[in-house]
C-alpha cells in the first residue's frame, strides 16, 4: 500500500503545515488596462524596476519551462541576464537538459514569481540562441569562478560524484589562474525568448486576481511591425 499522508503531518498538531489551510489574502491596487504602457517589453521593464526597488531577492530570477519532443515537460529556475524589445535572454550549456529539449522543441515559457509583491510575469514564445559575439561578452563579464565552472561541468550529465566535478574544476583553475582568459565553452552560451504573449498577473482581494495579457499580432503589410493587443483574463 502506498504511504498516505493526512494534511496535519504527524508532529504537527496545530495543522500548521497543512497546505489546504495556507492562505493569504492580497490588498494591493489592481492594474487596469490604462495602466499599462505601450508594449510589454516597457511595461516588464516597468514592473522589473518596481521588483527590485522593492527590495525583492534576485528580481531576475525566473522558472524557465521547457518540453521534450514527446511533449514531456521539464522546469528549473534560472537568471534572467538581458532583455530589451527583441526578447528575454539567459545563459546555458546547450547540452544542458533544457538545451537539448529547446533544440528539439524551441517553445519555451518563463515565469517571474515576485510573491511578496503579489506580482507574476508570464512569457511563453521561441527560443532562439543569441550571436556568439553576445555570448562571449557575457560569458567574459562573469566572475572568474563562475567562468571555470561552465567550462568544468557538463551540464545536467550523469557524474560518479562530488568529488569528480571538484577535480575537474581544481584542474582547470590551475590551467586558467585569476587573471587569464578562460575560453568560451564550446557547447555554451545564450538564449533568447523572443515572445508571442507577455500576462501580467497582479493579486488582487478575494482571489479575483488582474491578469492583463499581451498577445502578438503580425502586420499584414509587408514590412510591417509587430504590434500587440491587450486582453483581460478571468482570475
Amino acid at each position: 500500500m502506498p504511504d498516505v499522508f493526512p494534511f496535519s503531518p504527524a508532529g504537527d498538531p496545530d495543522g500548521a503545515l497543512d497546505p489546504a489551510v495556507m492562505r493569504a489574502q492580497y490588498r494591493t491596487a489592481g492594474l487596469l488596462e490604462s495602466d499599462l504602457a505601450g508594449s510589454p517589453y516597457r511595461q516588464f521593464a516597468r514592473w522589473f524596476a518596481e521588483a527590485t526597488a522593492s527590495g525583492l531577492e534576485e528580481p531576475n530570477a525566473m522558472v524557465v519551462s521547457t518540453a521534450d519532443r514527446t511533449g514531456r515537460p521539464s522546469s528549473r529556475t534560472v537568471l534572467l541576464k538581458a532583455f530589451d524589445e527583441r526578447g528575454f535572454v539567459f545563459f546555458t550549456n546547450y547540452g544542458s537538459r533544457k538545451g537539448l529539449e529547446i533544440a528539439g522543441n524551441p517553445y519555451v515559457s518563463l515565469l517571474f514569481p515576485w510573491h511578496p509583491i503579489a506580482r507574476q510575469v508570464m512569457v511563453a514564445g521561441r527560443a532562439e540562441r543569441v550571436a556568439p559575439e553576445e555570448t562571449a561578452a557575457y560569458f567574459h563579464s562573469r566572475p572568474h569562478g563562475s567562468q571555470v565552472g561552465a567550462l568544468a561541468s557538463a551540464q545536467s550529465t550523469v557524474v560518479g560524484s562530488r568529488a569528480e566535478i571538484d577535480a575537474a574544476y581544481a584542474r582547470l583553475a590551475a590551467r586558467y589562474p585569476e587573471g587569464t582568459e578562460v575560453p568560451v565553452p564550446t557547447e555554451w552560451g545564450g538564449l533568447r525568448v523572443v515572445p508571442e504573449s507577455v500576462e501580467f498577473w497582479q493579486g488582487r482581494e478575494n482571489r479575483l486576481h488582474d491578469r492583463l495579457r499581451f498577445v502578438r499580432v503580425e502586420g499584414e503589410a509587408e514590412g510591417a511591425g509587430r504590434e500587440w493587443r491587450v486582453e483581460r483574463l478571468c482570475p
